[in-house]
C-alpha cells in the first residue's frame, strides 16, 4: 500500500529452471550437443591436414571457421546448461541470461573469424599459391555431409530458442560454404584461375556475415532488455486495455530473461478493485497462452492518486 494507493502483485506461473516459455518444440539436450561438436572438431583436423597439403586457403579459411562453430557448439551447450540453474538469493533469475550472452559471443566469434579470412585472402591475391583442386573438392564435400547433418540436429528447436538458432544458423551455413568450396575446386580443376581460391573465401566471409547479422541483432537487443522478436508489445498493451474495469495501462515492460523466457511487469488502473477473484490469473494465463510471456508482475491501482511512473519517458 502506498498513499491511496491499492497495489495488487501476482507473479503469475512461472516455470521453473528447466522450463521454455511458449515453445512447444523438443529442446536442444547435451546427446545433440555432444554429437555436433564431436562431429565438427573431428572436421576441422581433417581440413586443416588436407588444407595445408593441398596449399588451399579457401580449406583452412573453413576449417578456421568451423573451429569458430566447435567453440561456439561448447558455449551454447554450455549456456544451455547455466540456463536451467535454480535461482539464489543472489541471483533470483538464476543463470538463464548466460543464453543470450552465449548468442551474442557466438555471433561476435564469427565475425572475427570474417576479419581474419578476410585479411589472408586479400594477401593471397597479391601472392596465389598452387592449389590442388581435386583435394579441396572431395574434403569441402565431406564438410556439406557433416554440417547439413549437424544443422538438421539443431533444426526442432531454432524457432523458439535463440541460443540454438546461433547454432542451427553456424551448421547451416556452413553446409552452404563448403558446397560453394567443392564447386571452386571444380572450377579450379578445369581452367587452372589459382586466384579463385581467395575470391572464394572473401565470398565465404560475406555469407557468414549475412548469415550472423540477424543473430548479432537480436543477441544484442536481448542482452539491452528489448521486447523479444516475436512479441508484439502494441498487441500485449491493446490486450491488457481491454480486460474488463482497466482504464488504462502504464509503466509496461517486456523483456527477455533467457532466449526461451520473457518476463512482464505492468500497472493497471482500475477505477474499482476486480470483481473477478480469478482477475489476475486469467491474465497472466492468456499472456502466456497467447503471447508466450512465461513471468508476469502485475501491479493494479485505484484511487486518486498519480502514479509518478505512468510518465511514458520515466522507467
Amino acid at each position: 500500500m502506498s498513499g491511496s494507493h491499492s497495489h495488487s502483485h501476482d507473479d503469475g506461473h512461472q516455470h521453473d529452471g528447466e522450463g521454455h516459455g511458449h515453445s512447444h518444440a523438443p529442446p536442444a539436450n547435451d546427446t545433440i550437443f555432444a554429437v555436433g561438436t564431436l562431429l565438427n572438431a573431428g572436421f576441422v583436423v581433417v581440413e586443416v591436414i588436407y588444407g595445408l597439403a593441398s596449399h588451399s586457403l579457401a580449406l583452412l579459411s573453413d576449417a578456421g571457421h568451423n573451429l569458430s562453430d566447435v567453440f561456439g557448439l561448447l558455449i551454447a551447450w554450455g549456456a544451455m546448461k547455466m540456463s536451467r540453474s535454480k535461482p539464489t538469493m543472489r541471483r533470483t533469475y538464476g543463470l538463464r541470461r548466460s543464453s543470450i550472452l552465449a548468442a551474442l559471443s557466438n555471433a561476435i566469434i564469427l565475425l572475427i573469424a570474417v576479419g581474419g579470412i578476410t585479411w589472408e585472402a586479400i594477401g593471397r591475391f597479391g601472392h596465389p599459391e598452387t592449389v590442388a583442386g581435386g583435394t579441396v573438392m572431395w574434403v569441402a564435400g565431406a564438410g556439406v555431409v557433416i554440417n547439413a547433418a549437424t544443422a538438421l540436429l539443431f533444426m526442432a528447436g531454432r524457432k523458439h530458442d535463440l541460443n540454438v538458432r546461433g547454432a542451427f544458423i553456424h551448421m547451416a551455413a556452413d553446409a552452404g560454404v563448403s558446397l560453394g568450396v567443392v564447386l571452386i575446386g571444380l572450377a579450379i580443376t578445369f581452367t587452372g584461375l589459382h586466384w579463385l581460391d581467395p575470391a572464394v573465401s572473401i565470398l565465404i566471409g560475406l555469407v557468414i556475415v549475412w548469415t550472423t547479422w540477424g543473430l548479432l541483432r537480436e543477441s544484442v537487443n536481448l542482452a539491452m532488455d528489448a521486447v523479444p522478436e516475436g512479441i508484439d508489445p502494441v498487441a500485449v498493451k491493446t490486450f491488457l486495455r481491454g480486460q474488463e474495469g482497466v482504464e488504462d495501462v502504464h509503466d509496461l515492460h517486456i523483456w527477455g530473461m533467457s532466449t526461451t523466457e520473457s518476463a512482464l511487469t505492468v500497472h493497471l488502473v482500475m477505477p474499482q478493485p476486480p470483481e473477478n477473484g480469478c482477475f489476475l490469473h486469467d491474465i497472466t494465463h492468456e499472456l502466456e497462452e497467447h503471447f508466450g510471456i512465461s513471468h508476469v508482475t502485475v501491479q493494479i491501482e485505484h484511487g486518486d492518486m498519480d502514479c509518478h511512473q505512468a510518465p511514458e519517458h520515466v522507467v
